[in-house]
């Protein structure tokens, strides 16, 4: 197989580059630390609760296109695939907090936990409350009796969104702590891979399929699935990837839910729209009503063939975040009337 090619300067500061362009494309409305890779907003006002995210380059734009009006107010990067080493969440900690605490939100990966969770041991050494909820939305990576043990997928979109709305809402770190939670218990995602993305060091791909095949359940990393099986159509693969999502959680008739249909890199928005066709026809039969939809390539993995489903239940509380106005390089909506 032919190497991936990329247009790259220097392989190894890729993570340093993107995050300078990032930077430009924001125009004023996020900054970079000083020596490390962390991105935050300039504006926050004091008494404001914080939010970081944060986790491995490469799946842009999560998590560090997501910091804006309404997302998150900082985000720690680690570099192509690789968690942020410690120091990195605690300076973007100090620089965020405004002295009402500080939410960490990130996926459900075992570097992000144990260097977050040294940052936050040295936040709280001063001063500084620290609050930390993993995103763990996959349902092929756990079954529901250990939800708590999946990955983060693209449910990041939803969750970085709900959190970003309370943070900038309501006036205490508890409050935000349990109306994200809810979020947490409310979402549910499947993704399903045809080709691996690769890494930018080595141009190797992460895993292989043969051309006929497809991974279900793919993680944004490479991660096996629940199995493979051959190439079937768009509409047969949708129904297949919803009845599963829908048994999850469950969902039910005359449930609201947010539907997201996410390329993971390569796959386009012609493939993606076709796929919502038939997500919107399979929920109408179910009685599901979809309140709002995003569609488009929100968490990558480089040029991964492939895409994700993500479904989050909405109740008047979970919508009415859903609907503010959000302000981001990589993710912008205009509010609803009433939002």
């Amino acid at each position: 197989m032919n190497k991936a090619r990329k247009i790259l300067n220097d392989p190894l500061r890729v993570a340093d580059e993107l995050l300078e362009g990032l930077v430009l494309a924001g125009d004023g409305k996020v900054v970079k630390l000083p020596g490390v890779n962390a991105l935050v907003r300039p504006d926050l006002p004091e008494g404001k609760v914080a939010l970081l995210v944060g986790g491995g380059s490469g799946h842009e734009p999560l998590f560090h296109g997501f910091v804006g009006k309404n997302m998150a107010d900082g985000a720690a990067c680690g570099d192509i695939f690789a968690a942020p080493s410690p120091d990195v969440p605690y300076e973007a900690t100090k620089a965020i907090h405004r002295g009402n605490g500080v939410l960490y939100l990130y996926g459900n990966y075992a570097g992000d936990a144990m260097n977050f969770d040294i940052a936050a041991e040295m936040a709280a050494a001063d001063g500084i409350r620290v609050e930390t909820i993993r995103i763990c939305d996959d349902v092929a990576s756990a079954p529901p009796e250990r939800a708590s043990e999946r990955r983060g997928i693209a449910g990041d979109l939803y969750m970085i969104k709900i959190a970003g709305g309370a943070a900038a809402t309501y006036p205490t770190l508890d409050e935000v702590v349990r109306v994200t939670r809810k979020a947490v218990d409310n979402i549910r995602s499947l993704g399903v891979a045809l080709a691996a993305g690769s890494i930018p060091q080595t141009g190797e791909p992460t895993f292989l399929l043969p051309d006929d095949e497809i991974e279900i359940g793919m993680g944004v990393h490479g991660e096996p699935g629940v199995g493979r099986q051959k190439m079937t159509s768009a509409d047969a693969l949708t129904a297949q990837m919803l009845e599963r999502l829908l048994a999850d959680l469950p969902f039910k008739q005359g449930d609201s839910v947010c539907l997201l249909v996410n390329s993971l890199g390569s796959t386009t928005m012609m493939e993606c729209l076709i796929v919502n066709r038939a997500a919107r026809a399979l929920l109408a039969e179910r009685g599901i009503t979809v309140h709002a939809t995003d569609i488009g390539p929100y968490v990558t993995c480089q040029e991964m063939a492939g895409f994700s489903i993500t479904l989050m239940r909405l109740d008047d509380e979970l919508r009415r975040l859903y609907d503010l106005p959000a302000d981001s390089v990589g993710y912008r909506k205009m509010g609803k009337a009433g939002a």
